[in-house]
């Protein structure tokens, strides 16, 4: 056998099963059960039954795949309609960024020195912004100082930081309300520049939009440093040049690390940290702004420390006494911006206003309710005086700028009660009434109206002019009627009072109506200059602090809108007034014609009066419409006008209106009532006697009463 021959093969070489266990009675057990589900009969395979399944699969494929594709459709649908309704919402009408060029000077308003009438500076107004700086003119720590203040991470993230947005609603949810930002540097810059400060959604979406823009047309650097350009310090100063100057007398480029940080804390809240206010708020919030400078590395403890100890001290001129000037500044800044424009650069305004009437307005204004104010339950007053060319030479808009500024002689409407009396007695000449013209004092009734004069009492017949010197509301209510609603509406807005509607009511004749006391003094001008309107003014010219011309006011020309006689009929009778009339406290020795006024439950008191040089208005009362102590205009505002045109007129001449005429003769036969009212006249003296003799009072009013005895 040769080697490789296999051995022959044995059955019991295989392996055999293990020997199955007996049962307990010798007999095998049962096979195990099969685990395995028997196996179903098989169908035979069908092509046919085969291609459906897959075209089911492919069906099933396909709608799975068209589901998750119109999902996906909608939602860019979704996503797209909410985009726009955003940006209809909301985005629609940001405002659009201008150019580069323009950035650091739109929506910039002008700085303005203002000059007296005579080339003397009175004050500096409007915004503060100083030079324009660069950021390798100032020290590193100046923009490091703001960046620490407002934005630390400001190099590391774009216009948005999406960090800081999740920082801060952590922090404002934990504590359950707003106590942390998130607006970036830029973001902080669009809102100061083109939006308004309105915590809404719109406004903060907006902001987003324009801080993106900014960064795409603007390096880091050039963000920074537009900022520090025109960032608000307060005091109505913006610019970290125009803040150093204003608070600390000296350029940027000279301020220390502590001034830096001083000046960094305010942007936060400008108005309420501005260093004329709160300087120890501000210097708190300072030593925060060292202590994040520290903290980023980019200063040492040790100058941490030095600048701790280096209180910055504010410059004498960053607190200006506005006690005489402030509520012409504020009329006269507005007016040159609205003639110069928004953008204008800096300007030097010469101004109409007389430093010596100004001053003396002032403190007769503030003399005559510190003396006579308490006790008539008086507490403010103001006074306007205008030359006869309408140049405003005294604005006084109450007792003290510094802690109300508000304007009562200009923003201030009230009811002038019979200071209205002569335009409506104006437009009664109109229709061909005389101030000789006779008419009954007597009860009237309109509706359900009955206007009486105080107390109840009449007089009688009297004459047109008359009735208006002892200022009697009867007559004047009548010579309303005459004239009509209309008429008189229409006189008054040629007059230059624009409050009225045009059809008045008849109690516009009692001075129902509300005006201010600029344009009632306005008004009366056009009485002392003939008929003729003269637009009041406060700026004779603008120029630019590089003297260049922006604005010369010409030489006004006058507008007739009264008729010159009817005018000097008018004059005559208001002259009565201050002689022998409700005025005669004003009475100072020189032709002098004006009206008083007292509104309802005596709120306010007037008194306008004119001479041939200067129309000057008064008015006295409370800002919260509480009542006098019967006060009226023949008291404390006709001693104010008394006591300031007397000094404004010692330099000057006595002289009459020059223009005055002869009274007219009658154009018609007389009245033939005339006659008749001189015989009730008669009647009623002989009536009042008789009852006086029997020792009963008589129902008519005092013969000559005052100011006291009209509720108007």
């Amino acid at each position: 056998m040769n080697d490789w021959t296999l051995p022959p093969y044995r059955f019991d070489d295989e392996p055999q099963p293990a020997p199955r266990p007996q049962t307990a009675f010798g007999a095998p057990p049962p096979p195990p059960e099969d685990p395995r589900p028997p196996e179903e009969p098989r169908e035979p395979f069908r092509a046919d039954l085969a291609h459906q399944k897959a075209r089911k699969r492919a069906r099933r494929s396909g709608w799975i795949l068209g589901l998750v594709l119109g999902g996906l459709l909608l939602g860019i649908i979704a996503a797209g309609s909410t985009a726009g309704y955003v940006w209809w919402k909301y985005l629609r009408d940001t405002p659009q960024l201008p150019s580069r060029e323009s950035l650091f000077a739109v929506n910039r308003a002008p700085g303005i020195r203002f000059e007296d009438k005579n080339g003397q500076v009175i004050a500096s107004r409007g915004p503060r912004y100083g030079q324009r700086i660069t950021l390798d003119q100032v020290p590193t720590y100046v923009p490091l100082a703001f960046m620490a203040a407002e934005d630390r991470r400001f190099y590391k993230h774009g216009p948005i930081d999406l960090y800081a947005i999740g920082r801060a609603a952590v922090v404002n949810w934990k504590a359950g309300r707003t106590r942390q930002g998130a607006s970036t540097l830029t973001q902080q810059l669009a809102k100061g520049l083109f939006l308004t400060p309105d915590r809404t959604v719109k406004r903060k979406l907006q902001e987003m939009l324009m801080a993106h823009r900014l960064e795409q047309v603007l390096s880091k650097d050039e963000v920074l440093e537009l900022y520090l350009n025109r960032v608000f310090f307060g005091a109505n100063t913006f610019g970290v040049d125009g803040a150093s100057r204003t608070y600390f007398g000296k350029p940027a480029s000279q301020l220390t690390l502590s001034e830096a940080a001083l000046l960094a804390s305010l942007p936060k809240a400008p108005s309420r940290l501005a260093l004329t206010r709160d300087m120890e708020g501000a210097l708190a919030r300072s030593r925060l702004v060292l202590a994040n400078m520290r903290k980023e590395g980019w200063i040492t403890p040790e100058q941490e420390s030095r600048a701790l100890d280096d209180t910055p001290r504010l410059s004498p001129l960053a607190v200006q006494n506005e006690a005489d000037y402030g509520w012409v500044l504020d009329y006269a800044t507005s007016e040159a911006v609205r003639i110069a424009g928004q953008n204008a650069p800096d300007l030097v305004v010469r101004l109409t206003i007389d430093p010596t009437l100004q001053q003396l307005g002032a403190e007769t204004v503030r003399r005559a309710i510190l003396i006579d104010g308490e006790g008539a339950g008086a507490s403010q007053a103001a006074l306007l005086s205008l030359s006869s060319d309408g140049a405003i030479r005294a604005m006084v808009g109450g007792t003290d700028y510094i802690e109300s500024p508000f304007n009562r002689a200009v923003q201030a409407r009230r009811q002038p009660g019979s200071t209205f009396k002569p335009f409506v007695y104006a437009a009664a000449l109109n229709k061909g009434v005389l101030p000789t013209d006779i008419r009954i004092d007597g009860p009237v009734k309109f509706g359900d109206w009955a206007p009486e004069n105080y107390g109840g009492g009449y007089r009688g017949p009297m004459s047109v002019e008359q009735a208006l010197v002892t200022s009697t509301n009867t007559i004047a209510v009548k010579l309303g009627q005459e004239a009509g609603g209309p008429a008189i509406g229409a006189l008054v807005r040629r007059f230059g009072i624009t409050t009225l509607p045009i059809d008045p009511d008849l109690s516009v004749a009692l001075g129902s109506y509300e005006v201010s006391l600029l344009q009632l003094t306005s008004g009366f001008q056009v009485f002392q200059q003939a008929g003729n309107r003269i637009e009041p003014y406060v700026i004779e010219s603008i120029v630019t602090q590089g003297g260049q011309p922006v604005f010369l006011r010409q030489a006004p020309t006058p507008l007739n809108v009264y008729d010159v006689a009817r005018a000097s009929m008018m004059v005559k009778m208001m002259k009565k007034v201050v002689t022998q009339g409700t005025a005669k406290r004003a009475d100072f020795g020189r032709p002098a014609a004006g009206k008083t006024g007292t509104s309802q439950n005596w709120r306010d008191a007037w008194f306008v009066g004119f001479t041939p040089d200067y129309v000057t208005g008064v008015w006295v009362g409370n800002d919260n419409d509480r009542p006098m102590n019967r006060v009226v205009g023949g008291d404390i505002p006709a001693t104010i006008w008394r006591r300031f045109m007397m000094t404004a007129h010692e330099p000057l001449a006595i002289r009459d209106f020059p223009w005055l005429l002869p009274d007219p003769a009658p154009q018609s036969e007389p009245d033939p009532r005339n006659g008749y009212y001189e015989t009730l006249a008669a009647e009623f003296a002989r009536v009042a006697a008789e009852l006086e003799a029997a020792g009963q009072p008589p129902a008519a009013g005092p013969a000559q009463p005052t100011e006291q005895d009209l509720p108007y």
